[in-house]
């Protein structure tokens, strides 16, 4: 009887995997034709501006046509006209499309809706590169608005697309800085292990996190800070990344006679292993690292399932002296790292670095 309701399921889950192809096809094919329309119109707009022949003046009048000829058209605002024509002039200059072309991106910028011989002619003719069809005309708006650089641009739309992150969700990537925090400067504060055992882990764990919206004062404790995540894990989850599970608070771990408890326990879908994180509210100490290696052993033994890669420990503290937590995370063999949290969003300067690395993980795990 039971392996008939599998054998059910199974069945169930392969029309359900049907209807969500399709529909994440269909979606697609109206974002490709969305983004083609808005590069064809920037395209037009652009040009009679830089020719002069155009002024503001008649961009709202532009507005002001299509909104009476037409009522049900949407998002053609004086103010949407220009960022259709920044989207275009953005884009469409040389040096983007050099960068681009200079990287070695992942096969799926070539979208399979682009395989189509007659979609591949008119795009070619427009000039729309590939990697923009990854993201909504929404989503580049506000790339294009707080990212200066080519490089961050380039790697906010990659990173869109791997998280299927909403325009909410990017705003509060760009404010925290994802781009330095995952693939700016050299990530000494990885473990020899945690390097060895999973390379692809810098461009996918970030080293920072973003905490104001726990409103923690300037002096906090490891409670104060431990209740306010569970208060708010769903937010937590997020700033650490889409593919952290969240599984227990203080989960116990038994040893010999006596019974620890790890602060947070995660589960994370890409490297398909336990995530131990332990809190402290000052400053990283290097006595620390033994703690967390204790616990990822136990885990290790007693809790990881046969499946699973070996866990991975984070000390998330609210400061760190990069000297010492380098001394302390070179030798260590435990995957283990040490990651900041602030209690505000820190302004950032722009980071200018290759992506080559990250496009070249995002090759590796497709």
């Amino acid at each position: 009887m039971n392996n008939k309701l599998e054998n059910r399921e199974k069945q169930f889950e392969e029309v359900l995997h049907i209807i969500q192809f399709h529909r994440s096809r269909a979606l697609q094919s109206v974002n490709e034709e969305s983004l083609m329309m808005s590069w064809e119109v920037g395209k037009l707009v652009s040009q009679r501006l830089k020719s002069n022949e155009w002024g503001s003046k008649v961009v709202t009048l532009l507005s002001e046509y299509l909104r009476t000829q037409d009522p049900s058209l949407k998002g053609y605002s004086r103010r949407n006209l220009y960022n259709m024509a920044m989207f275009y002039n953005e884009y469409s200059c040389d040096e983007f499309v050099d960068k681009v072309q200079g990287l070695a991106l992942p096969e799926f910028v070539q979208t399979e809706t682009a395989q189509n011989k007659d979609i591949i002619v008119q795009m070619s003719s427009a000039q729309l590169p590939q990697i923009l069809l990854l993201t909504t005309f929404s989503n580049h708006v506000e790339i294009l608005t707080h990212c200066k650089t080519i490089e961050k641009r380039i790697f906010y739309i990659l990173y869109t697309y791997k998280e299927r992150l909403n325009n909410k969700e990017l705003k509060r990537c760009i404010l925290n800085d994802t781009y330095g925090s995952l693939i700016g400067g050299d990530k000494t504060n990885f473990s020899s292990g945690l390097k060895m055992v999973y390379p692809q882990a810098p461009a996918l764990i970030k080293d920072r996190a973003f905490l104001d919206f726990l409103s923690l004062p300037i002096r906090h404790n490891e409670k104060r800070l431990h209740k306010g995540i569970l208060e708010h894990i769903k937010q937590f989850v997020l700033e650490l990344g889409k593919d952290f599970l969240f599984v227990d608070s203080e989960f116990p771990i038994k040893v010999g006679g006596s019974t620890f408890k790890i602060d947070l326990l995660f589960y994370h879908r890409g490297l398909q292993c336990l995530i131990a994180i332990e809190l402290k509210a000052k400053q990283f100490k290097p006595e620390y690292v033994g703690q967390l290696e204790f616990y990822l052993e136990a885990l290790d033994r007693d809790v990881k399932r046969s499946n699973e890669n070996p866990s991975i420990g984070i000390l998330l503290c609210q400061s760190a002296d990069h000297h010492v937590v380098e001394y302390a995370m070179n030798r260590s063999m435990s995957p283990t790292m040490v990651a900041e949290y602030h209690r505000q969003l820190i302004p950032k300067e722009v980071i200018q670095k290759s992506l080559d690395e990250f496009c070249s993980f995002l090759n590796d795990n497709q």
